[in-house]
């Protein structure tokens, strides 16, 4: 029986504190990015009722490979879905990743976009 990384369980963990303090609500919901190797995903979550409000992903938008570039098209293409459903401000959940990267120039191209956080 094979056990998970330290590394999967460090995230885990950073993950868990995270959501701890931080839910998504009618008027501020949460948007949460997650990654792999090949694509990343965003969504923006009600967590009151349980509902995405919106979500785009590189693989959603035919957009090739989880690169910065795929990142930044995912942040505009949410920032505009979250426009067009009157979300203005959001909170920023990124899953245990490093602000860094992939994440990084997600939310930067989010925040270009119009969404606050």
């Amino acid at each position: 029986m094979s056990k998970r990384s330290p590394k999967i369980d460090r995230r885990a963990r950073r993950t868990k504190s995270i959501r701890r303090k931080l839910t998504g609500t009618a008027d501020c919901p949460r948007l949460s990015v997650d990654r792999t190797l090949s694509h990343i995903y965003a969504q923006i979550i009600d967590d009151t009722t349980g509902r995405t409000l919106a979500s785009v992903s590189s693989q959603s938008l035919k957009v090739a490979g989880g690169n910065i570039g795929a990142a930044k098209d995912v942040g505009k293409a949410l920032a505009e879905k979250a426009k067009d459903a009157s979300i203005t401000r959001v909170r920023f959940d990124r899953r245990g990743r490093l602000y860094h990267g992939r994440v990084k120039a997600l939310a930067d191209a989010a925040r270009e976009g119009g969404l606050e956080f």
